[in-house]
C-alpha cells in the first residue's frame, strides 16, 4: 500500500477506501478481542464484513503483547483459541480476516491494560520498548498483505504536542522515529499517525484529533508515500466541546473539521482516515453530529475508522447489541453511505451464559447520555407484538427501529403502519420494506425470521420522507 495525494493505492494501482470498525479488548486486561465468550472469532469477522467493512481496527496493549494467557473466551465456540497466548490470538484474528476479505490495521492502543496513556511511553514502557515492539510486528507480517496499517499511538494528548522540538513531548518527532523504524522492516505497511490534543495555537480539540499543524509541519519518512493523517472525533454525548453550543451547531462542523484536519486531504497533503467516531445515537444533538461527520467523509472521499463493533464500549455502544449478534440498525443506516458493499448480515449463532465484561471509553471525558425514548407499543397479532421506536430523523426521512416479541416461535411475519409522507426505502435491516397506499409495509427476511419464543428480535428501516410520521405509530402485525 503506498499514498498518492489524498489518495491510498493498493498494489495493483487502484485507489482503496479504507472502511474500517474497531474490535476491542486486546488492550484490555482479557488480551483477547471482547465477545468471545458470546460469538465465535469467525463469526464476528464475518458480521463485520457483511455490514460492509473492508478492515477491523485491532487495538492491542504492550503489555498485552508480551503477555502469556488471555481470558473471557468460550472454548466451546472458540475451540482452536484454547491455550494461545495474546499474540497468537493475534495471529488467528488477522488470518480470520482474511479469510473474509477484510484487510487489518493494527493499532498500539496503549502502554498497560489499564487506561489510556497522553503519550506514546511511560515510565514502565519505554519509547525503545514502543519501537521494538513495532519492529516486531511489522517483521512477524511482512509476508501477510491482509496487515495493511500501523496506528503508532492512540490518542496522544496532555503535554503531547506538535513539532515543538522537546524530545520528551514532541509527538510529530516519535512518529517520525516510529515510522521509520516500522518501514526499514516492512517498507508495504501505511503509517497511520494521529493528531494531538493541543495545537501550537493554544485551541484544543479531541485527544488525537489535532492535525492544524500538519500544514507547516508534516511527518517525512524516509520511504515516502506511506503516511496516513488519523484524527478522532466525537459528538457532544462523549465530551461537550464548545462547538456544540454555539449559535451555528450543526452547520459550523465542517468548518472546525477542515481547520483541524479536512485540509490535509483537501489540499492534497496526505489522506485522511477518521480514525475514531462513535455514539449512542440517543440525541438530537448526536444525529445531527453524525449525519454532518458521515456526509463530510463521503464527500471528501477519506477513509474512516468507526468505533465501534463492540456493543460494551461505556460511551457510545456499538454496532451490535448486548447480545454481540443483532445488529443496531439505526446505526448502520446512518453508516449506510460510507458502506456500499453491505449485505444481509449472518444469522444468529447460539449465545450461551456470558461472564461479566470490562467496559472501555474510546476519549477523555464523558457525560451521561440520557435514555432512549420508549417504544411505541404496536397492535399485535395473537402471539406475535411490534414496538417502533424513531431513532432518528431530519427533513427527508428518519430511521425506525422495531422490536418483535413473541410468546410463540412465530414464523413468516409482515408489519405496517401509516405515513402519508413516505417516498420511499432507503435500507433495512432484518426486513424487506416497501411504500404504497400512505403506508410502509415490511417483511421478515434472512435473521429476522423466525421470531423465538420470549426472545427479542430488532429489524430496523431508513425511510424517504418528509420528515418522521406524528406519534404515537400504530403499527399492525401479521404473522404465520
Amino acid at each position: 500500500m503506498r499514498t498518492d495525494g489524498s489518495n491510498i493505492i493498493d498494489s495493483t494501482g487502484d485507489v482503496v477506501v479504507i472502511r474500517a470498525v474497531a474490535w476491542f479488548g486486546m488492550e484490555t486486561a482479557n488480551c483477547a478481542p471482547h465477545g468471545l465468550w458470546s460469538i465465535s472469532l469467525d463469526a464476528g469477522m464475518a458480521q463485520i464484513a457483511a455490514m460492509g467493512f473492508n478492515t477491523v481496527r485491532l487495538p492491542f496493549s504492550t503489555e498485552c503483547l508480551a503477555a502469556t494467557t488471555a481470558s473471557s473466551i468460550n472454548e466451546q465456540l472458540n475451540p482452536d483459541l484454547v491455550g494461545l497466548a495474546p499474540l497468537e490470538i493475534m495471529d488467528r484474528v488477522v488470518a480470520s480476516a482474511a479469510d473474509h476479505g477484510v484487510a487489518v490495521m493494527l493499532d498500539r492502543h496503549r502502554p498497560d491494560s489499564g487506561a489510556q496513556s497522553a503519550l506514546w511511553y511511560t515510565p514502565q514502557y519505554s519509547e525503545q520498548r514502543w519501537i521494538d515492539d513495532w519492529t516486531s510486528l511489522a517483521e512477524r507480517y511482512r509476508q501477510v498483505p491482509s496487515v495493511i496499517a500501523v496506528d503508532l499511538h492512540n490518542e496522544p494528548h496532555g503535554s503531547a504536542c506538535w513539532g515543538c522540538g522537546d524530545p520528551a513531548t514532541d509527538w510529530q518527532a516519535a512518529a517520525t522515529r516510529a515510522g521509520n523504524a516500522v518501514l526499514a522492516v516492512n517498507p508495504g505497511l501505511l503509517i497511520v499517525v494521529e493528531g494531538v490534543e493541543t495545537s501550537s495555537d493554544g485551541s484544543s480539540t479531541w485527544w488525537g484529533g489535532g492535525l492544524a499543524d500538519v500544514a507547516g509541519a508534516p511527518v517525512i519518512l524516509d520511504v515516502g508515500d506511506r503516511v496516513v493523517y488519523s484524527p478522532h472525533d466525537y459528538p457532544a454525548s462523549v465530551f461537550r466541546q464548545t462547538w456544540f453550543d454555539a449559535a451555528g451547531y450543526p452547520a459550523n462542523l465542517d468548518q472546525v473539521w477542515t481547520t483541524n484536519w479536512g485540509y490535509i486531504a483537501q489540499r492534497g497533503i496526505a489522506p485522511v482516515l477518521v480514525g475514531e467516531f462513535g455514539t449512542k445515537l440517543e440525541t438530537e444533538s448526536d444525529s445531527d453530529w453524525l449525519a454532518g461527520l458521515v456526509d463530510y467523509i463521503d464527500s471528501n472521499d477519506l477513509s474512516f475508522s468507526y468505533w465501534s463493533f463492540n456493543p460494551n464500549s461505556g460511551d457510545t455502544g456499538g454496532l451490535v447489541h448486548d447480545d454481540w449478534v443483532t445488529p443496531q440498525a439505526s446505526k448502520l443506516a446512518a453508516l449506510a453511505p460510507l458502506l456500499p458493499n453491505a449485505s444481509a448480515l449472518p444469522s444468529s449463532p447460539p449465545t450461551p451464559s456470558t461472564p461479566p465484561s470490562p467496559s472501555t471509553a474510546p476519549s477523555p471525558s464523558t457525560t451521561p447520555a440520557p435514555a432512549p425514548p420508549k417504544p411505541l407499543p404496536g397492535s399485535g397479532s395473537d402471539t406475535l407484538t411490534a414496538d417502533l421506536t424513531v431513532q432518528s430523523q431530519w427533513a427527508d426521512g428518519y430511521v425506525a427501529e422495531v422490536v418483535l416479541r413473541s410468546s410463540t416461535t412465530a414464523g413468516a411475519w409482515t408489519i405496517s403502519w401509516s405515513d402519508p409522507s413516505a417516498t420511499g426505502i432507503e435500507n433495512a435491516w432484518g426486513m424487506s420494506c416497501v411504500v404504497g397506499d400512505g403506508r410502509v409495509t415490511c417483511s421478515g427476511v434472512d435473521w429476522a425470521v423466525p421470531v423465538g419464543a420470549s426472545s427479542d428480535v430488532r429489524v430496523g428501516v431508513q425511510v424517504t420522507a418528509h420528515g418522521a410520521p406524528a406519534l404515537p405509530i400504530a403499527v399492525d402485525v401479521r404473522s404465520s
